[in-house]
């Protein structure tokens, strides 16, 4: 990979290269992350000290109650991790019987938090350093504090009126009645016992014991459906990844359903089948043409993807056969249009990556969906529990139809590109339906036109939305806007972090050498860091 003294884009950042990085979308994490490499540990060991860090300092993302998901290269295979939770047993459709959609905030979109499974099997199976080694700068940031970074007490802002309500919310999270501001020391020493308690017992105190038995407590004060056996059934599942050829002889690797990552694989297999490749990066064709087959990818995932278990009519390989794709990209024409659904069978988060000296790298993500998840958190605990339940569609005839015991449709995916013979790319790009949009677009600028990972994600970001509507941001060309109106395409603006919509991304390149570029975004707060 070429490395451009000087980007194409306007950048707060330069790539970082180093033998051993760490990319978050929060300074102190990356740093907790950096100093398990610098105490001997792996990049898995830096993976999870970052994560376990996040909830404190960028709470608005993630939680002790998140869900993850984890793909990493051990040195000389690759591993996918699904540690999301299922529905409370509970559950059935007759309990949403009015609603026309799922709940978003509340006890009722509460599903089984999975992350703190996620650490300890990551830990047991590839970790070199103790898990209570990796528990100890987030202890430390919930025990002493640490200082509200600008974009997270924006965030944190929102809470007030959004879910201030919510059962255990304020007391937890807006001290004195407000969030806290940029520059504001914060502390939980409720986060801090809780953390002490998951350190201790390697995560079995949150499903089988004294974090348990609070929140089936707090559950049941408020007509809840989760239990504590529930939470007692749950573990993660070492899951693989699904392949797609891509370009260069690399591939895209996913973690498979319930995870919308397949909609990246979708719309890159159908872009193998337009000129996509013969334009330049930033022509406005080659976005018009990235944009029509996420749109076609999207619409399919949103009816298709659900629990692999739900999965019995249109499966996984039913979406990647190379013939369905073929067939969904001969539909893209020179205008913009509003798809409908596809046959393929006839009849809201934080991202970070590692990567070490002796070639493990890791791709993780957490999330507690919307910003605070729920908003409900558990009484004593600092536990902020996700909404993932949210995600379930009450339309019975869709694979992911709400149902007790079943893993809901997720939006959090992490990123994996493999070459012929070695990996290439850990990374994310968080941010809810920006997701498996940004991969596309990660994908199509690192791999395929050369831009290093800071480059790339430095360059504006477009978003499809609903019919043919277009979110881009403000940094975008006029004339690049003016050529995708032209086709067809309804565009709005949006500045800069304004909404947060184009999301963060996190990214490391393998060089042949064995180094690493890494970059951050810098619509986060994050960093690259590396030695």
């Amino acid at each position: 990979m070429h490395i451009r003294a000087f980007h194409d884009y306007p950048s707060r950042r330069s790539p970082v290269l180093a033998d051993n990085v760490v990319a978050t979308s929060h300074p102190l994490a990356a740093q907790a992350g950096l100093q398990m490499l610098a105490k001997g540990g792996n990049a898995v060991d830096a993976a999870l000290a970052a994560a376990i860090t996040l909830p404190l300092v960028e709470p608005t993302g993630n939680g002790l109650g998140s869900d993850a998901f984890a793909i990493l290269w051990d040195g000389s295979e690759l591993h996918g991790l699904n540690a999301s939770g299922r529905s409370p047993a509970a559950w059935s459709p007759d309990r949403f019987a009015g609603h026309e959609k799922m709940p978003f905030r509340g006890w009722d979109t509460v599903t089984v938090p999975g992350a703190v499974s996620g650490w300890v099997a990551l830990s047991d199976r590839f970790g070199a350093l103790p898990f209570a080694d990796l528990c100890e700068p987030a202890f430390r940031y919930a025990t002493d504090g640490y200082t509200v970074t600008p974009k997270i007490a924006a965030l944190w802002k929102r809470a007030e009126t959004e879910i201030a309500d919510q059962p255990g919310f304020a007391q937890a999270f807006l001290p004195g009645g407000k969030a806290p501001v940029a520059g504001d020391r914060f502390a939980s020493p409720d986060m801090a016992r809780t953390l002490q308690l998951i350190a201790e017992t390697k995560g079995a105190a949150f499903y089988q014991g004294e974090l348990a038995a609070k929140i089936d407590a707090f559950a049941k004060e408020h007509g809840a459906a989760l239990r504590d056996s529930d939470l007692h059934d749950h573990a993660p599942d070492w899951c693989g990844t699904l392949a797609q050829p891509v370009a260069l002889g690399a591939s895209l690797h996913e973690i498979p359903p319930n995870g919308q990552g397949i909609a990246a694989q979708m719309a890159l297999g159908m872009l193998a089948h337009t000129d996509l490749d013969g334009l330049d990066v930033d022509d406005p064709r080659a976005m018009h043409l990235q944009i029509e087959a996420m749109k076609l990818a999207l619409r399919d995932t949103e009816h298709y993807v659900a629990d692999p278990t739900s999965m019995d009519h249109v499966t996984a390989q039913d979406l990647l056969n190379p013939t369905y794709l073929a067939q969904r990209a001969a539909l893209i024409t020179d205008t913009a249009q509003n798809f409908g659904l596809g046959a393929p069978k006839n009849g809201g988060t934080v991202n970070l990556t590692a990567a070490d000296a002796s070639g493990m790298m890791v791709s993780f993500i957490q999330s507690n969906y919307a910003g605070f998840g729920s908003g409900v958190v558990v009484p004593g605990t600092g536990i902020s529990l996700q909404n993932r339940g949210a995600g379930f569609s009450l339309d019975p005839t869709n694979q992911n139809a709400v149902a007790g015991g079943k893993r809901p449709f997720h939006t959090i995916i992490p990123g994996f590109l493999m070459g012929p013979e070695h990996p290439l790319m850990s990374f994310g790009v968080m941010g809810g339906p920006m997701q498996a949009q940004g991969h596309v677009q990660m994908v199509h600028r690192i791999l395929m036109n050369g831009q290093d990972p800071q480059m790339a994600i430095d360059a504006p970001r477009w978003r499809v939305t609903e019919g043919l509507g277009v979110a881009c941001e403000s940094a975008l060309p006029i004339a690049t806007r003016d050529a995708l109106e032209n086709m067809g395409h309804q565009i709005t603006l949006e500045a800069p972090n304004a909404a947060f919509g184009f999301g963060g991304a996190q990214a490391i390149w393998r060089q042949d050498n064995g180094s690493y570029i890494a970059g951050s975004d810098s619509r986060k707060d994050g960093a690259a860091v590396g030695f």
